[in-house]
């Protein structure tokens, strides 16, 4: 069963990506930015290292547990396919940091490609507005504890 506020892409290899905002929401903004953050994630399950790259600035940073990452860094993992299995995202925030940039946190539940055992996270991520449309300029990765 679907709950209200979610939205389930099905692709022909099965994969199953929803994001399940559980604090509904009638922000427009949020449920953009949402979007866009899941397109990177399907990049990632998708093993797509253009469509990784077309959501990112060319200046962006990752800070994860492994180190930190630039874009380069971040679409190169995808040289050899899909590094995720599937994902789900929920418990979305938005908070404004100007006009044109907004941080957007929650909690990612996810499959990599190969593995049995899901993880959680919390990831939260910057996402700016140019001329360019939105583009994501900076992320961290938190395991769960």
């Amino acid at each position: 069963m679907i709950k209200d506020r979610s939205l389930v892409i099905v692709l022909p290899s099965l994969h199953v990506y929803s994001m399940n905002n559980k604090k509904p929401t009638n922000d427009p903004l949020l449920s953009e930015i949402l979007e866009l953050e899941t397109r990177v994630w399907q990049a990632l399950v998708a093993g797509d290292p253009m469509a990784d790259g077309q959501m990112l600035t060319t200046d962006f940073l990752g800070v994860y547990p492994s180190g930190f990452s630039t874009k380069s860094d971040h679409c190169g993992q995808l040289s050899d396919g899909p590094v995720m299995a599937s994902f789900v995202l929920n418990q979305a925030h938005l908070k404004k940091i100007s006009t044109d940039a907004f941080l957007l946190s929650y909690c990612a539940e996810y499959l990599r490609t190969g593995r049995v055992d899901k993880e959680v996270m919390y990831v939260t991520s910057l996402w700016e507005r140019s001329a360019d449309g939105w583009l994501n300029s900076f992320s961290q990765d938190t395991p769960a504890a």
